[in-house]
């Protein structure tokens, strides 16, 4: 199978990869964190962050390749850059920035 037969998703502490012509799963990684997952396919190699930490998977297998906790930075969201990303830049970042602050300015309203 090659790249561009699958789908990459974020989705629940996990990266997940889907056949795009079937939307069956092929594999599914499960990486530390917590529910948002940025997703970035570059250079060969899938990039994914959670929790302030990044991961490079294999896109073929999900086998983590490397992980860099990223210590002293924090835990917020992380955006990805790189050569060949810019395609599809931080929209799924900013989305999810935005719905955080909501959800947060919603319970201190309700508190």
């Amino acid at each position: 199978m090659k790249t561009t037969e699958l789908v990459f998703v974020g989705i629940g502490r996990s990266v997940v990869a889907l056949n795009r012509a079937t939307g069956e799963q092929v594999w599914a990684t499960r990486i530390k964190g917590y529910d948002f997952v940025n997703v970035v396919l570059d250079g060969g190699n899938i990039f994914a962050t959670c929790c302030g930490e990044i991961f490079c998977l294999d896109p073929l297998t999900g086998q983590v390749l490397w992980h860099n906790p990223l210590k002293g930075f924090g835990t917020g969201l992380a955006s990805i850059a790189t050569d060949n990303a810019a395609r599809s830049g931080p929209a799924a970042v900013l989305a999810e920035k935005q719905r955080q602050d909501q959800a947060s300015a919603a319970s201190t309203v309700t508190t």
